[in-house]
């Protein structure tokens, strides 16, 4: 154990990498205990895991090694990326979710998350952009971890990308067929064009979650990829 991992307890869901960590993708278990999300974690006929699950009390468990693919994000999709469980690492912290109880992440869980998420990107120079929610890889099926968690906070550290806040050029998109192309281009799956939209407003507008495009989150949009082009985003 380091200093940022408190006990192991080893899942049997997962199999070899064969390619890279470049990713990093933060998950709420929408369960009711640590203890029950630890069971579902490490039960070979879930065929699920992860590399860390987080309870809200702070301490960290050890799931799944990081060179090993854990099974976390399911059919997913982040730039041009179609196995995400390939190149990521995945965190999942103890949360009630939606479905028992939406509410505010622990303080003693965010304040575990931080060092084990900025000592994750460090060793694998993850840039801030692929730091990123399982709703951001998954939009058609999930809402994880959801707009009460703490992304702001996450990217005064530098540890990824902040909602911007100068909007330059306003709202350059003048139908909606234009911001799809842009949200694609950004890094979403947009087959499901609601589920993408409320998926962006959930991480980059989260006050107003309706799947309706309008002009704040177009120039939102914009100057994430004006960010990006600019080689700001990193």
């Amino acid at each position: 154990m380091s200093e940022l991992v408190h006990s192991e307890r080893l899942s049997p869901n997962y199999d070899e990498r064969d390619a890279p960590v470049s990713m990093v993708v933060v998950h709420y278990t929408e369960m009711e205990s640590a203890d029950a999300a630890l069971e579902r974690l490490t039960d070979p006929e879930s065929k699920v895991s992860a590399h860390y699950l987080i309870s809200e009390a702070g301490e960290v468990t050890r799931l799944v090694p990081e060179e090993k693919r854990a099974w976390h994000a399911g059919v997913s999709y982040w730039r041009g990326e179609a196995d995400v469980n390939a190149v990521s690492v995945g965190i999942e912290l103890d949360h009630p979710g939606h479905k028992f109880g939406y509410r505010e992440f622990a303080d003693a869980q965010i304040a575990a998350l931080v060092p084990l998420l900025h000592a994750i990107v460090k060793r694998y120079d993850v840039p801030r952009a692929n730091v990123v929610g399982h709703s951001d890889v998954a939009p058609q099926r999930k809402i994880d971890p959801g707009e009460l968690f703490p992304w702001a906070r996450i990217a005064d550290l530098g540890l990824c990308i902040p909602r911007p806040t100068k909007l330059e050029l306003g709202d350059p998109f003048d139908n909606d067929s234009a911001f799809y192309l842009a949200l694609e281009r950004y890094g979403y799956d947009v087959s499901d064009g609601r589920k993408a939209v409320e998926a962006f407003q959930r991480r980059w507008r989260p006050e107003q979650i309706d799947g309706v495009i309008d002009g704040e989150i177009r120039a939102i949009l914009f100057q994430l990829l004006l960010d990006r082009d600019r080689g700001l985003a990193r």
